[in-house]
This record gives structure tokens, sequence and C-alpha cells, in this order.
């Protein structure tokens, strides 16, 4: 990302950066395609949102093209309708648990132990995944949401730990 896309260590008021007090406090993640212009929706968010959603239909167009002449290699190897059925079900039920995977990962974390598991499960269905990033960014940038909590989160703790107390505490009247 170049930076006017607001890379860690920008400086506060800068473009792209995070309104923060003189550089110190939390920085906001970047995301994949959009850096950091998800805090604000600046520095062309709009612009990278219809990209991001035009790239990601125009990959699972081309992905599907791919899938549709693998179909045709099965049919030309004339192996029978019962492989035939067993892989387009392959397909269709790894998309769909794809689709699902990358949706809910946009919500929240994911266990990087479940993920790497389900790694060879979800090359298979990359449909699913290009879909789902599809659908998403035609209302944020995908993982916007989760990085806007967590980041929101992290600005409170970091002004709550940082807000100083006024006066001498031992000189307070006690209420009896």
């Amino acid at each position: 990302m170049s930076d006017e896309t607001g890379t860690p260590g920008t400086p506060a008021g800068s473009p792209g950066g995070a309104a923060l007090s003189s550089g110190s406090g939390p920085r906001p993640e970047p995301l994949r395609f959009f850096g950091t212009s998800w805090v604000n929706h600046d520095n062309g968010y709009a612009a990278r949102r219809a990209g991001v959603a035009v790239g990601s239909l125009a990959a699972a167009a081309v992905s599907c093209l791919v899938l549709r002449f693998a179909y045709d290699g099965i049919q030309i190897a004339d192996t029978g309708s019962f492989v035939t059925v067993l892989i387009v079900a392959m397909f269709a039920i790894c998309s769909a648990l794809a689709f699902r995977n990358t949706w809910e990962g946009f919500g929240k974390r994911h266990d990087p132990q479940r993920q790497a598991s389900l790694r060879g499960l979800l090359a298979i269905g990359f449909v699913g995944s290009v879909l789902a990033y599809f659908f998403r960014s035609l209302t944020e940038a995908p993982g916007e949401r989760l990085h806007r909590e967590e980041y929101e989160k992290a600005r409170e703790e970091h002004e709550r730990r940082t807000t100083r107390r006024t006066g001498n505490p031992s000189k307070k009247k006690r209420r009896r």
C-alpha cells in the first residue's frame, strides 16, 4: 500500500490516518485493498469498494469458467455419471462451506488451527470465498465491521488508561 492509504505510523491528522492525539494510541489495522481508508472512508474508499466488487465478481466468473472446463474434461474422459455427480457435489459443498467460512470471518477472528485444517476444503471451494468477498463489498469493505469494533474498543481502552486524575487523592474528603 502507498503512504496515501494511511499506513501504520501515519501522523495524526494526515490523510488516511486516524485522528489520534500526537501519534500515540492504537493504530487502525489495514485491510487488504483498502489500507486504513476504511476508518474515515477517505482516499478513494468508494472507488476501492467498487473495484473490489467488480474484481471479485470477475474472479468468480473466471473461476466458474475454469470449473466448466474441468467438467468438460470429465465428460470427455467418460468416467461415468457417478464420478461426475460426485465431483460436482464436492465443488458445490466445498464452495458453500467456503462461502460460510469467509462470511463468518468478516465478523469474528478465526481460530488459526481450524483455518489450517480447512485449508484444502477452502481451496476447493474458492468460488464461494470469492462470492462472499463480492457480496460483502456491496455494503462495506470486507472485514471493516470487525476491524472497526476492535479499533473503537482499543481507542476506548487507551483513553481510559491515559485519562489523568486531577488533584491529590489523599486530600479528598471522605464521606461517612
